[in-house]
């Protein structure tokens, strides 16, 4: 038997204020063509209740539980017991447009693209505004993907899962995983992996993902500024890796090192440019960079 076109993978962890929003958002997608595999992460505040009531409302979307182990085990959980032929993710505080799905793997589909990248919405508080970066709809070899991608690497465009579709038999072919020993960059580092393995990416300049920047949420927490560099130059590693093996990278060079310098603008690569981590002086500019960049 065939399976669905798209395994939508949404990890779940104490989101129940969000969780209504997102599950109802997948279910009426004008795409119908796809199962929902819910991954709860050892919720305690009920957010398995509101899964377990999709579960019965809805066919198409499974249950699959954990102790808690973090957003990348989850993820993983999710693709062991994917059927699609693309996989698709969602946090569980965010939510899709209605055609999310169908943008996604027609572009997919008619293009024969391994990776499709589209634009999103960034949702902070009452303010929704587009972002992306390739403005315009084309098909690219990996390599001119990552001349475009070493422009802005800190950009949530390239570092996110969200606002991707990929292969399913690229992941299992390769055993690609989200890397669960690292706090952050999970999502940088599987896409660094998942890119190196494809023939070709399409970008379409279509918002598909409402992403709601909240301050509680994990990469806004505080944490030391040692950890923040030690994280980051271990994704810098993987980054510069990247290139050489692409053979971009003694022509890249500077463009590849200035990620080690930047400041993630939403943290999706390390968020140096946070201002809970940093001295009180410090933290009315950190604040003025991070409106700027909003």
């Amino acid at each position: 038997m065939e399976g669905p076109a798209v395994s939508i993978i949404v990890p779940v962890y104490n989101v129940k204020p969000y969780l209504e929003k997102c599950l109802s958002s997948i279910r009426f997608q004008t795409c119908r063509d796809f199962e929902v595999l819910l991954v709860d992460d050892g919720s305690t505040d009920g957010s398995a209740d509101i899964c377990r009531s999709y579960v019965a409302l809805d066919s198409r979307f499974r249950l699959l539980e954990q102790a808690n182990a973090g957003a990348s085990a989850a993820r993983n959980l999710g693709m062991v017991h994917s059927a699609g032929r693309y996989l698709q993710f969602v946090d569980g505080d965010d939510w899709l447009p209605t055609d999310s799905v169908e943008i996604l793997l027609h572009t997919a589909a008619s293009t024969g693209s391994d990776l499709t990248v589209a634009h999103f919405y960034r949702v902070a508080g009452e303010r929704c505004a587009a972002r992306g970066h390739i403005r315009e709809e084309c098909v690219m070899t990996r390599t001119e993907y990552a001349e475009h991608m070493v422009k802005a690497p800190a950009n949530f465009y390239y570092g996110v899962m969200w606002n991707k579709l990929y292969r399913r038999a690229i992941v299992e072919a390769h055993s690609l995983r989200c890397p669960a020993d690292v706090a952050w960059c999970e999502d940088f580092l599987f896409n660094l992996d998942y890119i190196a393995c494809c023939r070709l990416i399409a970008a379409v300049p279509r918002p598909v993902y409402y992403y709601r920047k909240r301050e509680d949420s994990l990469v806004n927490t505080q944490t030391t500024l040692r950890k923040v560099i030690r994280t980051k130059t271990l994704t810098f590693s993987e980054y510069k890796e990247f290139y050489q093996q692409l053979d971009l990278y003694e022509n890249r060079k500077l463009q590849v090192y200035r990620y080690l310098f930047s400041a993630a603008a939403d943290g999706s690569v390390g968020p140096l440019a946070r201002p809970l981590s940093l001295p009180p002086r410090e933290k009315p500019a950190a604040r003025r960079r991070e409106k700027k960049q909003d």
